[in-house]
């Protein structure tokens, strides 16, 4: 069949790669794609949230699957845009319709979502700008650090965590008052502060099966050590050494379960991903217990470049079983070997950075994938840089330290003016296991 693939970062570059692998994929378009894409595909000029746009070219392309990539088009209603019309409404399309993908859309709705269904998860109050001198009050009754949670969708920039209570009642009034984040903070979520350690889950589902991806940790921090600003993530690690049998067993009973049967007991259609963001908590009897810190409705990025690395099984056929409702019929294949990636960034990211720099030495890179976030190829068909996050090097082997030092020296083989790279992707992982 033709399929067609909506995104243009790392995390699609990775899903092409897959779904080129497939026997069931005929021809692979990806709009817009990357210079890197174009490896697994046809790039097509169309952006993301084109709907007319791109229900046009699935029509004259006979495209037959819409595998969706980035949040946007999902809170957006690309799903319902296909279901409401006659001539679209066959095709496959992998991603929730809009109702289903207010669990991103609104963390207001997911809490309330959370909370019906009994899934572990922080105490929270929700605030509007009438309200603010009340949230201010309900920030003084909780100890630092202090959470703050714009309501809709703000870039991966939306949520707050701040040590002083002064500068964290500033920060709602910008929030609310301000709109600092725009329309996405005319709501902000105050939440209880989890101590722990995060991780993502990823699960696919057909509305009433599911099927539990490898689980992964992202990088957030620009710097080492966890240091400096958010940014889309510098790296991730697959899977998570310490989410155990018996961990991930309390995540599906406790959390995808009821995620799944809730969705289906609200009438809500959900055919896709359900991205997991993940508090691990220790209890007083020293074990791990997982919270729910966010939905997304979408695979992570990075953690799609080292997790889609892993599966064995036919993304395809997985698809295609999600779209028909038979997900319990398939079998999810996945390779034992570890994943680390590592993200190589443009000069002044996160904030303002380079584009347009030549790229060299990724004919030197052997043994790891690379995969493509932020390129373009110029007038004289050089590769150059074009987003903050340019590239992510993944390795597959037997062991974490493994995987990490060969991404790593791959990593350090690629070169642009002002390349950055963490070189601790992966060290807190190493060192609790050593603990361990």
């Amino acid at each position: 069949m033709n399929i067609l693939l909506l995104g243009s970062g790392g995390r699609e570059h990775a899903i092409a790669a897959s779904i080129a692998k497939s026997t069931q994929c005929d021809k692979l378009y990806i709009a817009p794609g990357n210079a890197g894409t174009t490896a697994c595909g046809t790039n097509v000029d169309l952006k993301a949230d084109d709907f007319k746009g791109i229900g046009k070219f699935v029509l004259d392309n006979d495209i037959k699957m819409v595998v969706v990539g980035p949040e946007a088009p999902l809170v957006g209603g690309i799903a319902d845009y296909f279901a409401d019309d006659e001539h679209l409404k066959s095709v496959a399309v992998i991603g929730p319709m809009a109702k289903g993908a207010q669990l991103e859309g609104s963390k207001d709705f997911a809490k309330q979502f959370m909370q019906r269904h009994e899934i572990p998860t922080a105490a929270y109050k929700t605030f509007t700008k009438e309200t603010l001198k009340e949230g201010q009050k309900f920030l003084s009754t909780l100890k630092a650090p202090y959470v703050l949670k714009a309501d809709g969708l703000a870039a991966g920039k939306g949520v707050l965590i701040i040590d002083n209570l002064k500068e964290a009642k500033q920060a709602l009034k910008e929030m609310l008052a301000e709109a600092k984040f725009g329309d996405a903070s005319s709501r902000v979520v105050i939440e209880q502060y989890l101590s722990g350690i995060e991780l993502s889950v990823f699960v696919l589902t057909d509305g009433k099966h599911y099927k539990i991806l490898p689980s992964a940790k992202d990088y957030k921090r620009i710097g080492e050590g966890d240091t400096g600003l958010n940014t889309g993530g510098m790296g991730s690690v697959s899977p998570v050494g310490f989410a155990d049998k018996v961990f991930m067993q309390k995540v599906e009973h406790e959390i995808v379960m009821p995620t799944v049967k809730g969705l289906q007991k609200e009438g809500i259609n959900y055919k896709g991903f359900i991205f997991l963001g993940l508090m691990a908590v220790r209890g007083d009897d020293g074990a791990l217990n997982p919270y729910v810190i966010e939905y997304n409705v979408r695979m992570g990025d990075p953690e799609t470049e080292s997790v889609f690395p892993r599966i064995k099984s036919d993304i395809v056929e997985l698809f295609q079983a999600c779209w028909d409702g038979t997900l319990n019929q398939c079998t999810l294949d996945i390779d034992e070997r570890v994943a680390a990636c590592v993200m190589l960034t443009a000069e002044g990211y996160p904030e303002s950075y380079r584009k347009g720099d030549v790229i060299s030495g990724l004919d030197e890179v052997k043994e790891s994938l690379v995969f493509h976030a932020g390129t373009k190829l110029n007038k004289v068909n050089d590769l150059t840089t074009n987003g903050g996050r340019v590239l992510c090097v993944t390795t597959l082997s037997d062991s974490l330290p493994s995987a990490l030092l060969k991404s790593l020296q791959a990593a350090e083989n690629i070169k642009w003016k002002g390349r950055y790279y963490r070189h601790d992707i992966g060290q807190d992982l190493l060192k609790m296991s050593i603990e361990q």
